[in-house]
């Protein structure tokens, strides 16, 4: 080619791009951005006033997921009717914010505040529900979806391997819905751990059985025994390695907050804590591994090792940082889906491929509990009779029936179908989509009354509500409660006992009196964790030391530094 011919090919391309985004369109789309934030933050706000509303007057029939989907839905009608196409294309659903945004938060949040007790004492249940149930959910969904696809009544070509990437997206369970209802009304906590349990861990089964049949797809070489045992393998090994990538960036972050004292400055500590623990999902992902697993057993370790060499004000900052961003960021996913219905411009809606989907969704769910169920129920009575002991039911009918019922699709499906290459995939990304949203609003708006129709116990309360050391909440009379219950943690015999109570009243107080410590004896220089406190003795010249000479100052500045005061 000529250079006289690539100069006027590139003046050509500049030119049709200079006519596609003219330099005086840059303020109207920045104009348009503006206008696509502010109406994500005002769903956003009136989402949490209505959940505000709800729970203040005791309102269980519809839970605050349901009505942002309606509040997104709504939303997205106005945008497509009164033609603001631009701002519509700002809202649209990204399936690379959801991963790299929104998604990072929830996991994070669930492996930090998982009640690790209950946790790996039902991990056996979990772990077959969250590999065996997603097994099969995803191959009777598929399975189905192909013998519908191959009668060809809406005249649809869906191949198997395609059929199957329906499935697995289909088969991650995302009952946020589900569980907010059961800590409303205090569910059983083994039934809550196993639900809870099964849907943070499926997600990942799901998107590595969706990447070995798109894989299997783009090599041609369609499905058979060589290509299942590879998908076997690759399952185990990317599951297994972002366990041990989480698990080891957990202990070695643990490791450097107790050789280290950074526990004197919280608010660097606090930062490093939180980037630490974000830097693994997306180390894991940028070494093909899966960072759900990674940042789930991240959050687990931190909480259970690091959490204890932190100060007091960064174990509160993250476990608030961790839980807000995890509200916001499952907030925002049901109002983009809301807002996915009527904001996505390529969407081809098959009404009997959405109600055939929608039967195979169930019949895959009946399959993947109900058998399961039995197989746990026989394995315990045998295990339990070989012991020479007798063993009630792991999962009665009622668990079982709630298990099948918490099984609505998530968002991580919606996600996932953003990377189709199937011929249909117009036609299945919107059914992937309508299925999610009706299961969200239909199973998730009856919870409420299917607990109370199966008589599953509610108003339980556990041992121990949460793995802190100390859960700071406000009780009766301005005193506030330390529990000392977490796990990982063992508590030195001193006469501070589990549950102690500090008086608000002394708090900042600098006459305290040297040994009247209401919370108990013991080194006031020491953190409940056992390691000394950073905190240097104060200045001469102290208000503290002026007035009270003989005033334990350790003591008071660890109840400064439990509320946020400056301890003088």
């Amino acid at each position: 080619m000529h250079p006289q011919d690539v100069a006027s090919s590139l003046l050509g391309a500049l030119t049709k791009r200079e006519e596609e985004d003219p330099a005086g369109d840059a303020p109207k789309q920045e104009n348009n951005a503006e206008w696509a934030i502010f109406i994500l933050l005002m769903l956003l706000i009136v989402a949490f006033c209505v959940s505000y509303t709800m729970q203040q007057r005791k309102i269980t029939a519809i839970h605050e997921t349901v009505v942002s989907i309606f509040g997104g839905m709504t939303v997205g009608l106005i945008l497509r009717v009164s033609g603001f196409d631009s701002i519509r294309d700002l809202v649209n659903f990204n399936y690379k914010y959801f991963f790299n945004l929104l998604l990072p938060p929830i996991i994070l949040s669930s492996g930090y505040e998982l009640h690790q007790a209950n946790f790996f004492r039902n991990i056996g249940t979990i772990l077959t529900f969250a590999f065996a149930g997603t097994f099969i959910s995803a191959v009777v969904i598929g399975v189905l979806l192909w013998l519908y696809t191959a009668i060809s009544l809406e005249g649809l070509d869906v191949s198997f391997i395609d059929a199957i990437s329906v499935g697995a997206t289909l088969s991650a369970t995302d009952p946020v819905t589900i569980l907010a209802i059961f800590n409303t009304f205090k569910v059983d906590p083994k039934l809550y751990t196993i639900i809870f349990g099964e849907s943070i861990l499926n997600d990942a089964v799901a998107i590595v059985i969706f990447e070995s049949a798109q894989s299997a797809g783009t090599k041609g070489g369609g499905i058979g025994i060589w290509s299942a045992l590879h998908g076997i393998w690759y399952f185990l090994s990317e599951f297994f390695g972002s366990l041990a990538i989480g698990a080891i960036i957990g202990v070695l972050t643990a490791l450097g907050l107790k050789y280290t004292y950074v526990r004197r400055y919280p608010h660097i500590e606090s930062c490093l804590v939180v980037l630490i623990a974000y830097a693994t999902y997306f180390f894991a992902q940028a070494i093909k591994m899966s960072g759900i697993v990674a940042l789930l057993f991240c959050g687990i370790t931190l909480k259970h090792y690091a959490y204890f060499n932190m100060s007091r004000r960064t174990q509160l900052t993250t476990k608030y940082i961790f839980r807000i961003l995890a509200q916001l960021s499952e907030n925002f996913i049901f109002i983009y889906l809301g807002l996915a219905l009527f904001t996505e411009k390529n969407l081809v809606y098959q009404p009997l491929l959405i109600i055939v989907t929608i039967l195979s969704v169930c019949a895959a769910r009946w399959l993947a509990v109900f058998p399961l169920s039995k197989l746990i129920n026989w394995f315990l009575r045998y295990r339990a009779r070989r012991q020479g002991r007798e063993a009630a039911e792991e999962l009665p009918y009622s668990y079982q029936a709630m298990l099948f019922w918490a099984g609505l699709r998530g968002a991580v499906g919606v996600a996932l179908s953003a990377l189709f290459t199937a011929k249909e995939t117009q036609a299945l990304q919107a059914t992937v989509l309508v299925v999610v949203v009706l299961t969200v609003i239909i199973f998730g708006g009856t919870t409420a009354r299917m607990l109370e129709i199966l008589g599953i116990r509610t108003g339980v309360t556990d041992e121990a509500d949460s793995d802190d050391e100390f859960d700071i909440e406000a009780v009766g009379g301005g005193l506030y409660k330390r529990s000392d219950t977490g796990i990982g943690f063992n508590p030195r015999s001193s006469a501070r006992s589990r549950g102690s109570v500090l008086s608000l009243h002394n708090v900042n107080n600098a006459t305290t009196v040297a040994g009247a410590n209401p919370a108990g004896g013991g080194d006031g220089n020491s953190w409940a964790s056992g390691h000394r406190s950073p905190h240097m003795p104060p200045r001469t010249n102290s208000r503290s030391r002026m007035k009270a000479p003989q005033t334990n100052l350790g003591d008071d500045l660890e109840r400064s530094d439990l509320l946020g005061a400056s301890g003088e």
